[in-house]
């Protein structure tokens, strides 16, 4: 018994190891089973399966034999052991493979380095406006800022093509997070706190003692760095960190969508898994926008739980905004960045002459995204 117990030692580690990244990486197959569960317990109990192990381990090696063919198999084994363990904690993990800055650092639009045609999630919080570059967010998945002194939570997953703010403040205190992988193709933060696991697409807790708490989201819309500042002069913009240069997005295929690679790659037709759609949630009903219906008409006026809305997509075919309509009757169709309804007129802002119209949150995303976790969601037309 006691010449088993390194082999089954090393064994039982390796597979361990193994299976605890499987289940929350882009792997073969382990994205497309209901595995979050069995990840966040294999993560619970990593520390007394690593401690059994070692005691197997230590059991079993007084009796490896000296010389001979199993010496160097069990050699072998231990070598691949290592190699799986180091890989799995160290070169596949989430928070080592997409690094966190030091620290957020913005500058006026004037001294900003980013392309003017870069997409951006804009956010504006007590007057204050704030600009932050997917070519950055996109790396780093998520970061945590302070705009007007209000803590911020910025995320972005490109596995979804989901951008999310939210109010990072639980029990009082500002919580911090790290990315620990991802559950049905979209992006996973661990608090600090807890241990908890959040969804990256709607800031729930899916795991752990915060099981089923959900962070507040903050307004927030993907627009062009351009038209941000068209539209928030004084705004700032975030500054990559120079350490991550090499990893940072250079080229524009992931925001046009013009890649095709497995993951963040689109389709550019409608209505397929790795198509572009605006998603919309209001009063608990959910509703899906063609991307490419949005470009044709450039405007879209539609009801939504019984609110009379309206999506709308910038001259420059890439930012795209929702407001919710003055009335039902009220028809706004876009003229170039504005929107129009006979004698009323109102700015991407919302603002207009007399009145205003109420922003409603919209997310582009890919359809598969948008299904997966809006279940229940209809498709316009």
């Amino acid at each position: 018994m006691r010449r088993l117990a390194l082999p089954f030692g090393l064994l039982i580690l390796a597979l361990f190891e193994a299976a605890a990244v499987w289940f929350v990486m882009p792997l073969p197959g382990s994205q497309r089973v209901r595995s979050v569960e069995i990840a966040y317990t294999l993560h619970a109990v990593r520390w007394s399966i690593r401690a059994l192990c070692l005691v197997l381990l230590t059991w079993g090696i007084p009796a490896v034999p000296r010389t001979g063919w199993r010496r160097w198999a069990l050699a072998a084994l231990a070598l691949a052991t290592g190699g799986i363990t180091y890989a799995t904690n160290f070169a596949m993990a989430a928070d080592r493979i997409f690094r966190q800055p030091d620290a957020v650092t913005t500058v006026a639009a004037t001294t900003s380095e980013v392309a003017p045609d870069r997409l951006v999630v804009g956010v504006v919080v007590n007057g204050e406006a704030r600009a932050y570059p997917l070519q950055f967010i996109g790396y780093h998945h998520f970061l945590t800022d302070t705009i007007a002194g209000r803590p911020v939570l910025v995320t972005y997953c490109t596995v979804c093509r989901t951008g999310r703010v939210f109010d990072p403040v639980l029990d009082g205190a500002v919580e911090r997070f790290r990315l620990v992988g991802m559950d049905e193709f979209n992006a996973m933060l661990e608090d600090r706190t807890t241990g908890s696991w959040w969804r990256q697409a709607n800031g729930e807790a899916l795991v752990g003692p915060r099981r089923g708490t959900v962070l507040p989201e903050l307004p927030s819309v993907q627009v062009t760095l351009r038209q941000w500042v068209a539209l928030h002069p004084d705004t700032r913009v975030m500054r990559g960190d120079p350490r991550f240069t090499a990893d940072y997005d250079q080229d524009y295929a992931f925001e046009r969508g013009t890649s095709r690679r497995a993951l963040t790659g689109t389709d550019p037709r409608s209505w397929e898994r790795k198509s572009w759609v605006v998603g919309v949630s209001l009063d608990g009903a959910d509703r899906a926008y063609d991307w490419n219906a949005l470009l044709e008409a450039g405007a879209i006026n539609d009801t939504l739980a019984g609110r009379p809305i309206v999506l709308v997509v910038a001259a420059d075919s890439a930012s795209f905004f929702a407001f919710e309509r003055p009335s039902a009757s009220t028809i706004l169709l876009r003229d170039g960045d504005s929107l129009r309804a006979g004698s009323l007129a109102f700015g991407f802002t919302g603002r207009g002459r007399v009145d205003s119209l109420r922003p409603v949150n919209a997310s582009q995303e890919f359809w598969h995204s948008w299904q997966s976790f809006h279940p229940r969601t209809t498709r316009y037309p």
